[in-house]
């Protein structure tokens, strides 16, 4: 990319980051396939980029982590509002911390 952005063409970058517990997992399966739920429903409803982010060799932590581009930061921020009350109210997983960053 070369130059400035001409006016209008500005963009957000939201990113959401859990920390989650994972109290009923007890191998790495389990905790893959709660994950995995999680980050299609995400996708799915937001169309948001979602990635297991962290502590992948752990079977009951995981950091999950969602990114959304938008060219209105309102959209954004409703858009990982959603996204967090979705994985607060997630089945076996426990939200210890979340985290966001605009870009």
């Amino acid at each position: 990319m070369r130059g400035a952005s001409p006016p209008g063409d500005e963009v957000v970058v939201g990113v959401l980051t859990w920390q989650l517990h994972l109290p009923q997992s007890r191998s790495l399966k389990d905790k893959r396939q709660v994950l995995r739920s999680l980050k299609d429903r995400l996708r799915a409803r937001f169309n948001v980029s979602a990635a297991e982010t962290d502590h992948q060799d752990l079977w009951q932590r995981a950091a999950l982590t969602v990114a959304v581009v938008s060219t209105e930061r309102a959209h954004a921020e409703q858009v990982l509002r959603e996204a967090d009350r979705i994985v607060g109210e997630a089945a076996g997983a426990l939200v210890l911390d979340a985290t966001a960053a605009w870009m």
